[in-house]
């Protein structure tokens, strides 16, 4: 399949008004809930017995936690949900939450430059991908100017690199336009199955 990415044009059919939760089994409830309260600044909103609702804002909740201790452990190299994301709203702000959970012994498993975002990858305790990012152009336009130029079809996938160097030029000052800057180079340590 070859489309040209874009961002989409407005339409005549009704969206969700926002995306309202995931749902997460696991084997580690108490650990899994702990995780996903440090890593996102959630509260627990309500548990019972093996299930527990977590928000990070005025949603009731945007994660629910449950404990299925007869379920099979997930294998690796499978098909499913590769990783969910989240957005931040600057650079500093991904920073800020870098250094966070750096400070916790909390590292991202790899660091990407897709072109339209900044990306970090992490595992929660069950192996669930879990990306933090901020969007790397300022306007729908100028990322749409971008997807024109045809970088994003010839590497879809984007750039590893390394995140401490961002956080650097951030505290030297640098504009966030030219932190987060698409990159170029090559993806093919990226493009292992465990990696996507």
């Amino acid at each position: 399949m070859d489309v040209p990415m874009q961002v989409p044009e407005p339409s005549d059919v009704k969206s969700p008004a926002y995306f309202a939760h995931i749902v997460l089994y696991t084997k580690k409830l108490q650990e899994m809930v702990d995780w996903y309260c440090h890593f996102l600044g959630a509260n627990v909103m309500g548990a019972s017995g093996n299930i527990a609702f977590l928000t990070y804002d005025d949603e009731h909740h945007r994660i629910a936690i449950i404990e299925m201790p007869d379920y099979k452990d997930r294998e690796p190299n499978t098909i499913g949900m590769a990783h969910f994301a989240y957005s931040y709203a600057s650079a500093g702000d991904l920073i800020h939450q870098y250094e966070r959970l750096k400070a916790a012994g909390v590292m991202p498993a790899r660091t990407i430059n897709h072109g339209p975002t900044t990306s970090l990858y992490y595992r929660d305790p069950e192996e669930n991908g879990v990306e933090i990012q901020v969007d790397n152009f300022p306007t729908s336009a100028a990322l749409n100017e971008w997807f024109a130029t045809g970088d994003f079809n010839r590497n879809p996938i984007g750039v590893a690199f390394d995140f401490e160097e961002i956080v650097q030029r951030h505290k030297a000052g640098e504009a966030e336009a030219s932190l987060l800057h698409p990159r170029d180079g090559d993806t093919a340590a990226l493009m292992s199955a465990n990696d996507r």
